[in-house]
This record gives structure tokens, sequence and C-alpha cells, in this order.
């Protein structure tokens, strides 16, 4: 799983330019696959057989995409003005080292310095009207041969494993997700499945909302990485979930509420099994699933994460068992929804 994150994790693919993590993917999810292809949106369908057909197709899937940037302007001396695609927090940005463009030069999120500041601008973030990349040029000119308004800005961050069973990496969300759907479908399944690599989630779900219009799933399985809030300075009701502790397991998000009694008897077969599972004490964000279960005649749908510090920045750091756990639960949820009729 290590090695398989780490190839995930370092490729780029701000929303609406999937199109390196698509090929990568596609290129390991081939071999497993009974039927593969894209569609318009750049959503990547892969159809695995299993021992038995379902009644409606069961969809599982996780999004390509990562935050970041777009470039939004070029100044005068070869700096670039940037607009976030996905919720980005602007405090944790300054100094951070950058790819730009296409060509993915590299630069650094600037910010005027210190001693230029006023007492007043000390008190506050600076917001992300005042940042910008330096990618080291002199002038617009010189900017305009390696970069265009509209291009990606990615964020710089080498893959580390560190501590014990712990990595850091940009994206863990939602490469991890990809991650267990590649290792799952290695795996002879019980019944037929569909897995969907999703694009544009980070910028309200686009893609999983076609993927399901397309399919008519009775059952979706969305596999997210999720915040994990055990820090030092969150006091412990506050804490959504927590590394360590297994897969998380989500009761109700923004985009929905999760149903009560599928979720009840894949959680008995994961205790019986031994698979350490918590369930995500927040209701913040959304998923996939929020959006897909609205498709044709509606879906039931179960939310599976997996605890990530950091979220939405150059470090996100999981824990490695906690995603071996995802692993485990995500095949229950694929075995569990097999006689299901919906």
């Amino acid at each position: 799983m290590k090695e398989l994150l780490k190839t995930l994790c370092e490729l780029d693919g701000v929303a609406g330019y999937e199109d390196e993590v698509r090929g990568c993917i596609e290129s390991m999810a081939r071999p497993h696959a009974d039927e593969i292809f894209t569609d318009a949106l750049g959503n990547l369908f892969v159809f695995k057989k299993g021992e038995k057909r379902r009644e409606r197709p069961m969809m599982v899937c996780a999004h390509m995409d990562e935050v970041g940037f777009l470039i939004r302007g070029i100044t005068d001396d070869g700096m670039l003005k940037l607009s976030p695609v996905g919720g980005i927090d602007p405090r944790v940005l300054v100094g951070r080292r950058m790819r730009a463009g296409l060509k993915k030069i590299p630069g650094v999120i600037a910010l005027k310095a210190v001693h230029l500041t006023t007492p007043e601008e000390r008190k506050t973030a600076p917001g992300l009207d005042s940042l910008y990349v330096d990618m080291g040029c002199g002038s617009r000119e010189a900017a305009e041969k390696l970069v265009s308004p509209g291009e990606p800005v990615m964020f710089d961050s080498a893959f580390l494993p560190f501590g014990v069973d712990c990595v850091k990496a940009k994206a863990l969300d939602d490469r991890v997700g990809c991650a267990v759907m590649l290792k799952l479908l290695e795996q002879s399944l019980p019944y037929d499945t569909w897995f969907v690599f999703t694009v544009a989630e980070e910028i309200g779900s686009r893609g999983a909302t076609v993927a399901a219009q397309r399919l008519e799933p009775g059952l979706i399985l969305a596999l997210e990485g999720t915040t994990a809030a055990d820090m030092p300075d969150v006091a412990e009701h506050k804490q959504s979930c927590r590394q360590r502790e297994g897969a998380v397991v989500s009761i109700l998000d923004k985009g929905m509420i999760y149903p009560r009694t599928f979720r009840e008897r894949v959680l008995k077969r994961a205790d019986e099994l031994g698979v350490k599972w918590q369930y995500r004490k927040s209701a913040n964000g959304s998923t996939d699933s929020g959006t897909a279960i609205r498709a044709g005649r509606g879906a039931l749908a179960f939310g599976l994460s997996v605890p990530t510090r950091y979220i939405h920045c150059a470090c996100n750091v999981a824990y490695l068992p906690d995603v071996e756990a995802v692993c485990r639960l995500a095949a229950i949820v694929i075995e569990e929804a097999g006689d299901l009729n919906v």
C-alpha cells in the first residue's frame, strides 16, 4: 500500500486536469478489468465481474482530483495570481513550493516581506488575493513563455514515510480512496461491481453525478480521506475522528444521511471479522455520494473514509493500518450489498 500511495500522490491532478492521474490508474486497473472506459467528463469506469450478478449495479467511487489553483493572471513583473480550486486555507500557503502550469515550472508562494507590512496587516492572516507565485521571472513576457492563464498550479510536496507506519504527502484526499479501489480490483469479488474514479469532486462532485446517472446504481460506496482532528489543541468532543482508531464510518454529512439498517448490518459483520472502525462524529463536508444517490431511482449509500490529518494542504498525513482497515471494511460492504434488491 505504501508504494501504491507514493505513486498516486506524486502525480498532479487539480480538478479539471486529472489526465495524468487517470492515465496511471487506468494502466494499473486494466489487467483486472472486464470492462473499462472513460466518459466525456473524464471519469474512469472499471467493471469487474464477481461470482454473482446483482439486481442493480453497485458503484464504488473515489475522486482523482486534488485541491490546487488555476492561474488567473500574470503581473507586469512576472508573478502569478491564483484562483483556488477547492477549499484551501490561505494560512497554510506562504512559502510553499509549487509547480506551475502544464510544464510544472518550479515556484514558491510568496507574500510581502514582514518588515514591509503595517502593524494592522500583521494582525490578520493574508487572503488569497495578497498571495502570488514567484517563478523567478522578471517580466510578464518571461512568465508568459512558461505558463498561461487557466493552467493549474500544484503543491510541490514529496511523499515521505515517517514515524510509526505514517506517510506524508499531498493529495491523500483522495488518492487514498483510489488506492483502496485498486487493491479491491486485485481481489476476487463475490458480486459484479463497478469502480468509478471520478473527476471534479473538489468543485461540487460533478463527475460522480454524471457517473451515477449513467450506471443508476442501487448502492454507492464512497471512499474518502476525511479530516482527522486528533490534535493537542482540539477538545476531544470536537475531534471528528482519530488516527490509529481504524476506518471511519459516516452517519451523516452535509450531503446526506446514510441508511442506518444497512450500516448496522455491515458493522456487525466487521465486528465479527475483527475489523477496526470508528464513527465520524462531525457532519461537516460532503462526498460524491451526496449527489450520486439522486440518480435514476435513487440509491442507498455507505460513507467510508481514512482519517487524514492536515487535509487540503501540501502535507496530508495518514496512518497505514487505518488504510488497511478501510480496505477490509470496503470488501465487507461489497459483499453485504450483494443480495439487497435496491
